[in-house]
């Protein structure tokens, strides 16, 4: 099936003249710059602060396209990824008339965003086994689906969907298909970032903040092809990654063998804590993990929830979400963090559900 990119863009984006800077125009080796009414004497942190970041953060993505094994210019950065998700809708989705498509229980943000920028939501809820159901998602495809939203693995359910459902979606589908992989480090699937070249549609999600342990440094990584990646930076704000940012996303990308340590390291206490919290009494489900959390069912889980709060121990209830009724989300924390929450959990247990 023929995709055709600029079917899907905003006519407006397509005919806009982007903000540029000296920086864009400007190519050769400068010693003085007097273009951006920047502050010449300098800041009171650094020399260096006084300037405006590259806009199009370059050495990071030449980092990341080595370690992706992909071109640079198939990279887009964002502050985290719910920048990139925003950007996303507004420069392909025209508000009231254009509608996406998601598939709850699922990252929160997705709807969040549209409801933002006025975009018409379609709801496929995922099958009762937290996979995507294909046929409702074909069935509510039409003429103004632009995107097609996937959470693989899914947030906060913890698996991993089926990449051949994945791939059927690619294939029939005329639109975006965006398959967020925040958490793709904690699982053996095949990121679908190596499969940029079969699908044109396909857009990719990272993140520095979950297996990198970069959350409080916002970066959100896209992968997608040029013309993809050309639309959005026409539509990013000029310097949306701060110089901090870029030097402190270079250092840890240095340090991958560092990274893989602690995915291999959480990955062991994720497997050790769903063993001892699946052999307590009155737990009905641990749910198996591609991720850094667990999401736990087990009766009254809200009053667990609060529990668990009185205690300084803070997890998220999801109990209101489809197909996640007396559920808790918790994330994988440190040995000491794990022995208080299982300890804590023991005993409501035996305060609630006396023998």
């Amino acid at each position: 099936m023929q995709f055709d990119i600029k079917r899907l863009v905003r006519p407006n984006i397509e005919a806009l003249k982007p903000y540029t800077s000296a920086k864009d125009e400007f190519s050769g080796q400068a010693n003085v710059l007097l273009d951006a009414n920047e502050n010449s004497l300098g800041s009171p942190l650094t020399k260096w602060y006084n300037r405006y970041p590259d806009p199009y953060q370059k050495e990071v993505k030449e980092k990341l396209a080595f370690i992706k094994q992909i071109p640079p210019t198939q990279i887009f950065l964002g502050n985290g990824s719910d920048e990139v998700i925003d950007i996303l809708l507004r420069t392909f989705c025209e508000p009231v008339m254009d509608n996406i498509i998601i598939c709850p229980p699922t990252y929160p943000m997705y709807e969040v965003s549209a409801q933002i920028n006025n975009i018409v939501i379609q709801y496929a809820p995922l099958l009762p086994d937290f996979q995507l159901n294909v046929a409702h998602i074909e069935q509510l495809v039409n003429e103004k689906t632009k995107m097609i939203w996937i959470c693989s693995p899914n947030n906060p359910t913890g698996n991993s969907l089926d990449r051949i459902d994945i791939e059927t979606i690619l294939i029939h589908f005329k639109g975006l298909v965006i398959v967020d992989e925040a958490y793709i480090n904690f699982s053996k699937q095949k990121s679908f970032v190596q499969s940029l070249q079969d699908f044109p549609n396909l857009v990719v999600l990272q993140t520095l903040s979950k297996a990198w342990g970069l959350a409080g440094i916002r970066l959100g990584m896209c992968f997608a092809n040029e013309s993809i990646i050309g639309y959005l930076n026409k539509v990013k704000a000029p310097y949306n990654i701060s110089m901090v940012t870029q030097e402190l996303a270079l250092k840890a990308l240095d340090e991958v063998g560092q990274v893989n340590d602690m995915i291999e390291h959480l990955v062991a206490m994720r497997i050790a804590l769903a063993e001892v919290i699946a052999s307590m009494p009155n737990v009905e489900k641990v749910f198996p993990s591609d991720t850094n959390f667990l999401m736990v069912k087990i009766p009254n889980a809200t009053d667990l929830y609060h529990y668990l709060c009185q205690k300084g121990i803070v997890v998220r209830d999801r109990s209101n979400l489809l197909h996640c009724e007396d559920c808790l989300r918790i994330t994988i924390g440190n040995e000491k963090e794990n022995t208080m929450l299982v300890d804590a959990m023991a005993t409501w247990i035996e305060q609630t559900f006396p023998n």
